[in-house]
């Protein structure tokens, strides 16, 4: 999550790669997540390339220990921010990178690719609840994310772009301005990422939508 800072060029990529490598195990591992009992499961991740990983995530040499909270959000802290937590009403910025556990290509975009964080105001409506949730907290399981953190989410349908999956569905860059979709969602002048979204997350021939994988700052 941003204060007034870009996120390093160095540091995004090595999100980058260490989301790509994480692609696959959450992927091949799906099935048997849905099904366990437990509340964490351990994927590959870039916490043993930052600086400030936290103690938790060394459960494995290169692995974050995903937490599970109540509404289905997996997440987990690459590194845990300073200052204050952002709180509803307050404009948020943050820079990102975005995968799927599904499609061929797997990576479908990061704002490192064009230099503009993603902004919006905590609880107007515009952004996908995973996210939000991510950044407020729950209240339970899941803290506030704090300014300078860099935090991992698995984030379901139903807290993602579940309603873009409905006819006749908005996918463009009027986000929620008609309460017809949520974002962020690449930009149409990146065609290729752009297309790769929409088929995976604002498709009615696709009833099933896989996770989706954010890296947020």
């Amino acid at each position: 999550m941003r204060v007034s800072s870009t996120l390093p060029v160095a540091l995004l990529l090595a999100i980058s790669m260490g989301l790509a490598n994480a692609l696959q195990a959450i992927s091949s591992s799906r099935r048997s997540v849905l099904f366990a009992p437990v509340a964490t499961v351990l994927i590959p991740a870039v916490a043993t390339l930052l600086p400030s990983a936290p103690a938790f995530a060394a459960g494995t040499p290169n692995g974050l220990s995903l937490a599970t909270a109540s509404s289905g959000l997996r997440w987990a802290d690459a590194k845990v921010g300073s200052g204050q937590a952002l709180k509803r009403g307050a404009v948020a910025s943050i820079d990102y990178t975005m995968a799927s556990t599904g499609g061929r290509n797997p990576q479908l975009y990061s704002t490192k690719t064009t230099g503009s964080p993603y902004r919006w105001t905590l609880g107007d409506g515009s952004t996908i609840a995973g996210i939000e949730e991510a950044i407020l907290g729950d209240g339970d399981s899941v803290p506030p994310m704090l300014p300078g953190g860099i935090r991992r989410l698995v984030i379901p349908s139903g807290l993602a772009y579940q309603s873009l999956a409905a006819p006749n569905a908005k996918c463009d860059e009027t986000v929620g301005k008609d309460n017809t979709a949520v974002g962020p969602i690449p930009p149409m002048n990146d065609f290729a990422a752009y297309n790769r979204w929409k088929q995976l997350y604002c498709n009615p021939r696709i009833p099933y939508q896989p996770d989706l994988v954010l890296d947020i700052k």
